[in-house]
């Protein structure tokens, strides 16, 4: 085979190729669940008044376990509602944890699944001209106040799933940020 034509089929092979060369990344909270929904169900299950914190525990929510679990003091509790008002419009479970004070406690629960994959013209991707990155996965987060071992109140948000597209472009490629490594103060002496 001549070399023209073997070239020329490498860069054929190369261009077929080139969308699998792309880097992905993903990062992922440690934590018993897999999904969104699987986390939210977990939550819900917490039946306030009755539920303990060792049956906490068996749910994945246990904060010397559990790397997405944060015990909270109860000043780290009154921080996240500065603004209680008055303590007869508050949820039963809510206001039972205020008027506990010391005696309150709580889980902060925080679990996330992302995944960055990019895609687009690989050779615009590696030169830096343009570089498309799809965002997908998902967050949860829960809090779990407790008094005397007991759950009181639960409450969780998030958000079930992620879509996003991160556009950057250089029009200048790879020269972009170029200046910036340049010893400027030798050139303005």
């Amino acid at each position: 085979m001549r070399p023209a034509a073997l070239a020329l089929t490498a860069a054929a092979a190369l261009a077929v190729g080139c969308a699998q060369l792309l880097p992905m990344a993903s990062s992922e909270v440690s934590s018993p669940w897999s999904s969104f929904e699987q986390a939210r169900e977990t939550v819900e299950r917490i039946m306030p008044g009755r539920t303990t914190a060792a049956e906490l525990g068996v749910m994945g929510i246990d904060p010397y376990a559990s790397a997405n679990v944060q015990l909270l003091s109860f000043s780290d509790i009154l921080l996240r509602f500065p603004n209680a008002g008055s303590l007869d419009r508050l949820d039963t479970g809510l206001r039972q944890c205020l008027e506990a004070g010391k005696a309150c406690t709580g889980y902060a629960i925080a679990a996330r699944d992302t995944r960055r994959h990019r895609v687009g013209n690989f050779w615009a991707d590696a030169f830096r001209f343009k570089r498309v990155v799809d965002v997908s996965g998902w967050s949860f987060n829960a809090i779990v106040l407790m008094v005397d071992d007991r759950a009181v109140y639960t409450l969780y948000g998030g958000q079930p799933h992620l879509r996003e597209q991160e556009v950057t472009r250089h029009p200048l490629g790879p020269l972009q940020d170029w200046g910036d490594a340049l010893p400027v103060g030798n050139f303005l002496k």
